[in-house]
């Protein structure tokens, strides 16, 4: 039950951010929202820790802002693996991610 209600909460926090962000769009209806937040749950447990590992040196060296450039990467591999998601450009992919982030944070500690 607890992962079902997380997927619908990330489910609205990308609704809130393609509504906010003008460089994300999504196409189709409610369903294409839960599989965003689905794929992008999945890329997040279990391909973003191994390329966190990966690019430790490189993220010491930058003093841990690398690991927003894995997020935005992360949010370009689900545009490209959903059809109907699309986002254009680094900035908006950037917000995109930070906006899901913060909105998925304050959802989870209102419920």
């Amino acid at each position: 039950m607890g992962l079902i209600i997380r997927i619908l909460i990330s489910a609205v926090a990308v609704w809130v951010a393609t509504y906010f962000i003008p460089g994300v769009s999504v196409t189709g209806g409610a369903g294409t929202y839960l599989i965003v937040a689905i794929v992008l749950g999945f890329l997040n447990a279990f391909v973003k820790p191994i390329l966190t590992v990966l690019t430790i040196p490189i993220t010491i060296i930058t003093l841990g802002l690398f690991l927003l450039v894995l997020n935005v990467l992360m949010v370009y591999l689900t545009s490209y693996l959903v059809p109907n998601f699309h986002v254009t450009g680094f900035i908006a992919a950037l917000l995109f991610s930070i906006l899901v982030s913060l909105v998925t944070a304050l959802i989870d500690a209102i419920v």
